[in-house]
């Protein structure tokens, strides 16, 4: 299997481009800093120049051309504003989504974010609630779409060790953490799960083995 993982540099986008080069599958990152070629080769990966904020629709479905899925991984992160969470966490997210339409890649896995019905909510922290709506308008656009797509959810990230053991579900799970290498591996599962495909679910860790959870998706 051939893997696009879009926000390549990110943790659990290199994560999971270790689980994929580990069995055998490869991945293609796209990475919007040279200087972080390195750390992708590191990982397994073929890294190659992209910035989804400025890039042109046709440039990128090159990129997914011959690919069996697309991940799309990337966040504008803790730090940055407003304007950024628009262009990356929905903008590049709508952009990397019309690339693999266009490039006729069907299997479309979307990392996305706990807590997307309280965006509007007064009670939400005012920059977290911009990142919710983002994040919201995402994955509308997504849904949208004839793609084979699943959108994932992780709850609060953590950078522990794996556990392997998480509980996956349909929102609203209660609130939990959950490691960035547990949300990999789930990631690497569902590529290749189709009782997946249209579903939006949860992610937190429990006492339920990666694999079997993915398997237990309805």
């Amino acid at each position: 299997m051939r893997v696009v993982i879009a926000g390549g540099h990110g943790q659990i986008a290199l994560l999971l481009e270790q689980l994929l080069a580990t069995r055998g599958d490869a991945a293609t990152a796209l990475v919007r800093n040279p200087d972080h070629f390195g750390d992708v080769r590191g990982a397994g990966a073929v890294p190659v120049l992209c910035d989804l904020e400025s890039a042109e629709l046709d440039s990128v479905a090159a990129y997914l051309n011959g690919a069996d899925a697309a991940v799309f991984a990337a966040g504008a992160g803790a730090g940055s504003g407003a304007a950024r969470k628009d262009t990356v966490d929905y903008g590049a997210a709508a952009l990397f989504a019309s690339a693999a339409v266009e490039a006729g890649v069907r299997r479309f896995v979307q990392v996305s974010s706990v807590g997307i019905e309280d965006a509007d909510s007064p009670d939400v922290d005012a920059s977290f609630a911009v990142y919710l709506k983002a994040k919201k308008l995402a994955e509308e656009d997504l849904k949208s779409r004839d793609l084979d797509w699943t959108i994932l959810r992780p709850g609060a990230l953590v950078n522990d060790a794996g556990t392997g053991l998480v509980t996956l579900g349909a929102p609203r799970l209660p609130r939990s953490s959950v490691t960035r290498a547990d949300v990999a591996a789930v990631l690497a599962e569902l590529l290749g799960a189709r009782n997946t495909f249209g579903k939006t679910v949860e992610l937190v860790n429990g006492e339920t083995p990666v694999a079997e959870a993915v398997r237990g998706v309805l």
